[in-house]
């Protein structure tokens, strides 16, 4: 075209022709550079610009290379997450902790044992956050093959097992769990087989002394063996009995052993039971019963029979001469519950949280007297979680006591 003006007119023409067609085109290529410009600070698929020719084929990939981008990242934050949730479900708190000690990310069950912030604590010293000396000296010492033991400075009721794990180099990850239960069993369990011992070791030694006297005594009168017999009578009795509880509460916490359950008559069971708290307490209490329900139970009748008869037999027990026993089946918000209040002695209220332990015992002395093996409420309780029922206990000291099975509705049979 420019050849053609320029034979046509002249050079100059043809010249001034060709300068402002390639003016024309450098402002379209600036124009078309100016709006890739202002898209790529906010570069979404859904607002790329629209051109012609060369610069459409390029928009058109720049879309397909940032539409595949954004899809990638949304794969990549679904990954995020769902790794995110899976150590937010991890029972052990989780921290990453790089070769300077701070921490680069933690679960939240990490915060909720050192009581970090999320916000503030990360990239912090682990040191100066968690500041307990035999964490510091665990750190340091690089030796990890043993987990540390310890109480948070937070948690005073708290203790957890810390392991820190060397990974990628130079980083570490810092496991901390929750090991209170453990340590309560543990403990539980060191009580128990004291306690077992003790229980065990008093009769056994009423026994063996009695019956070595016997063996020693040449002149043995009527009385004195018969006093001597009477004493032997009752400490075998009570080994018995504490071995015929152990092995209640054996089978009992078995999870093997099944619930054998049947339609039980409560108004035959809890008659039963009152005529056996009757004789248990020989006319020295004043005892009531209180039918204030039809309601009958799917359960097994044996372990409903023990549980309400342990709960009546601590009542008597407890309760001095002349006083009141009141058993009452009822239904609170169609639950149907067994009560058994008294107008004993009561429970001061730091004991009432431990009742269910097995040998745990509020006056030593007394449950001895009585005849108790300081099992009752331990297997009370084993019943109570077969049947899903819920052991509630009210007691003021001097005031006497209310122990109530709670049973749930679906159990109830009308």
């Amino acid at each position: 075209m420019a050849l053609a003006l320029w034979g046509m007119f002249s050079a100059t023409v043809a010249l001034l022709f060709m300068l402002a067609l390639l003016l024309t085109v450098m402002v379209y290529r600036a124009r078309q550079l100016y709006k890739l410009g202002v898209w790529l600070q906010d570069a979404r698929p859904e607002t790329i610009p629209e051109a012609d020719g060369l610069w459409d084929d390029t928009f058109s990939q720049l879309y397909k290379m940032v539409k595949q981008h954004n899809q990638t990242k949304q794969e990549l934050a679904s990954e995020l997450h769902h790794i995110e949730q899976a150590t937010a479900a991890l029972p052990e708190g989780v921290a990453i902790l790089n070769e300077a000690n701070r921490l680069e990310w933690f679960n939240p069950l990490a915060q909720q044992h050192f009581y970090l912030d999320a916000e503030h604590d990360t990239m912090q010293d682990i040191t100066y956050l968690v500041r307990q000396p035999e964490f510091i000296e665990y750190l340091q010492e690089s030796n990890f093959n043993e987990p540390l033991i310890m109480t948070p400075a937070r948690h005073d009721n708290m203790v957890l097992s810390i392991k820190l794990i060397p990974y990628g180099g130079n980083k570490r990850l810092l496991i901390s769990r929750d090991i209170t239960q453990f340590k309560l069993i543990e403990s539980m369990r060191r009580d128990f087989v004291a306690n077992v011992s003790h229980e065990l070791r008093t009769p056994l030694t009423v026994v063996s002394g009695f019956v070595e006297n016997l063996q020693d005594m040449s002149d043995l009168n009527q009385d004195s063996a018969r006093r001597a017999l009477d004493l032997m009578a009752e400490q075998t009795r009570r080994m018995d009995n504490l071995v015929a509880d152990l092995l209640t509460l054996s089978r009992l916490e078995n999870e093997q052993s099944p619930l054998n359950e049947e339609a039980v008559d409560i108004k035959g069971l809890l008659n039963e039971v009152y005529q056996e708290g009757k004789l248990l307490s020989g006319e020295r209490h004043v005892l009531r019963l209180e039918l204030a329900s039809t309601a009958n139970l799917s359960g097994n009748r044996n372990e409903l029979h023990s549980a309400f008869g342990n709960l009546l037999s601590n009542a008597i027990r407890y309760t001095p001469d002349g006083g009141e026993i009141l058993l009452r089946w009822f239904e609170r918000d169609g639950q149907p519950v067994y009560a058994v209040q008294d107008s004993g002695i009561g429970i001061a209220a730091q004991h009432i949280p431990r009742l269910t332990e097995r040998f745990y015992r509020v006056d030593r002395s007394r449950s001895r007297e009585t005849g108790g093996t300081g099992l009752g409420l331990a297997i009370v309780k084993h019943i109570a979680i077969r049947h899903q029922a819920k052991l509630e206990i009210l007691s003021e000291e001097g005031h006497g006591s209310t122990f109530s099975l709670v049973f749930p509705v679906k159990r109830a049979l009308r």
